[in-house]
């Protein structure tokens, strides 16, 4: 059995009454790079920080290559850290905080030179080396900051939410930088951020955490057509959850009826459930299609039109269901639907069958 690059193994951590992680287990691969992807305390942070030797976990282990760093102290880890703030030290030069590293490890004037160099050229700021931090622009010096992170080519990268103090465009022009830097390096980062279309654009993997706990891992595609949860399903994408009780169970398909008559067979169904007990459809508002029409029994409901919003590439088009719940069909830009509803019609919603998901509720 091949020995896993790095293995956060049943990671426990507890701040007096408060439990910040419970049982964080997660393999991560050579260069891959994995995003933890959560709201504002739910572990993500944490994780990182234990990861980086900030904090000891209450329980657990960290592998790296197959051996525990914990007994190592953070600054022997070998392990680069970018933070939110820049940590910059204002009183140094580029050239001078990227080369910090390197001092600290007494390497040999000449290899600090060329090391410095070619960080800094990695990172598009060559010929920067004499500037001032307090004279370079947020993008900038959060580039300088990678670039000291990245000097000393250390196996594993941790960024935590390095690019939330930025605005929208520069924050997407960063976040092609530092995907282009890890494709031409290679290292391994583990990367933390509340923001769900910057871990999709960024990461080979996801990790939801919610609640000190990983709700689930894998891919940008995989974690939105395939939520295993309703966590999940609610915070990657936009979602409608209509209420409604089960009617039938079939090999983990579910039928569904609703308050106003309604009936939606052969949904996916997550989690165990009993017929008579309540539970949500989820539905997307770019995997729904109107119709004028009435489709399959098992994919349709009525729906009266409320509003609609243009929005350039797309009309948001929100829609009142029988029974008073609302959700929202989105239609591309030049989709012919569009000019040919008015609010107050009655049309119908449709989907694939695996286009929807069924949710227990709690």
């Amino acid at each position: 059995m091949t020995t896993p690059f790095l293995h956060i193994h049943g990671i426990r951590k507890v701040f007096g009454p408060v439990v910040a992680t419970e049982h964080v287990d997660l393999t991560i691969g050579e260069g891959e790079f994995m995003t933890f992807l959560g709201p504002s305390g739910s572990g993500k942070s944490t994780t990182l920080y234990i990861l980086a030797g900030f904090q000891d976990p209450t329980a657990g282990d960290i592998l790296l290559r197959g051996r525990s760093i914990l007994s190592t102290p953070s600054h022997k880890r070998n392990i680069g850290m970018v933070f939110q703030r820049y940590t910059l030290f204002p009183h140094l030069s580029v050239g001078e905080n990227v080369a910090f590293p390197l001092r600290i490890r007494r390497m040999g004037q000449a290899d600090i030179a060329e090391k410095v160099q070619r960080a800094l050229k990695l990172v598009r700021l060559d010929g920067f080396e004499d500037r001032m931090p307090a004279k370079m622009s947020g993008g900038q010096q959060q580039r300088v900051a990678l670039a000291r992170a990245l000097v000393y080519d250390p196996p594993v990268l941790l960024m935590d939410e390095p690019l939330s103090a930025l605005d929208k465009k520069l924050r997407e022009e960063i976040q092609h930088e530092i995907r282009r830097i890890h494709q031409e390096t290679g290292v391994t980062i583990l990367y933390v951020t509340h923001d769900q279309e910057e871990a999709l654009r960024l990461s080979d993997r996801i990790a939801i955490f919610n609640q000190g706990k990983i709700e689930q891992v894998g891919t940008g595609p995989e974690l939105y057509a395939h939520p295993a949860t309703h966590f999940v399903a609610e915070f990657i994408g936009d979602s409608a959850f209509l209420s409604g009780t089960l009617t039938d169970i079939t090999d983990n398909r579910a039928g569904l009826s609703f308050a106003d008559g309604s009936i939606v067979r052969n949904i996916p169904l997550h989690a165990k459930g009993q017929v008579g007990k309540r539970a949500e459809l989820m539905l997307r508002p770019e995997r729904i299609a109107l119709s004028a029409v009435k489709g399959p029994e098992c994919a349709t409901l009525p729906v009266t039109i409320e509003n609609l919003t243009f929005l350039g590439n797309a009309t948001t088009v929100t829609a009142r269901t029988g029974w008073g719940e609302t959700l929202t069909v989105r239609l591309n830009f030049g989709h012919p639907m569009t000019d040919r509803i008015s609010r107050g019609d009655t049309l119908y919603v449709t989907w694939e069958p695996d286009a929807a998901h069924a949710f227990v509720k709690a």
